[in-house]
């Protein structure tokens, strides 16, 4: 069983940024994170492979955000840049493989204003 803690969510303006953290208490293959917009599915944002460090980014979020981790605290962070409307939802910590979650965070909610 692995628990992930999250944090980072808030309320801002497009254009503006937001850093999300993710605390885990074990490791699988991979972190993550999805987001659920309202009346929405889950949808992969970023993951990030533990053992090589491979990165993963959804197309919508390209060259916007960043996935990193600090391996000393087991966090896994995504700092999310130039955000728009269109990135509001609840952005949910995952750790599996690189596109499935086997473990979930309670959910943070981002939500950009235009």
């Amino acid at each position: 069983q692995v628990q992930l803690i999250e944090s980072g969510g808030g309320l801002v303006q497009a254009g503006d940024s937001l850093k999300l953290s993710c605390a885990a208490s074990g490791r699988t293959f991979a972190m993550g994170w999805f987001r659920q917009a309202p009346g929405k599915e889950r949808e992969f944002v970023a993951a990030m492979t533990w053992g090589g460090g491979n990165i993963y980014y959804a197309d919508s979020v390209k060259g916007r955000f960043t996935i990193s981790r600090d391996d000393a605290k087991n966090t896994v962070y995504l700092q999310m840049n130039s955000l728009k409307p269109e990135d509001t939802a609840v952005y949910y910590c995952s750790s599996g493989t690189v596109r499935v979650g086997t473990y979930w965070g309670q959910g943070t909610q981002v939500t950009v204003s235009s």
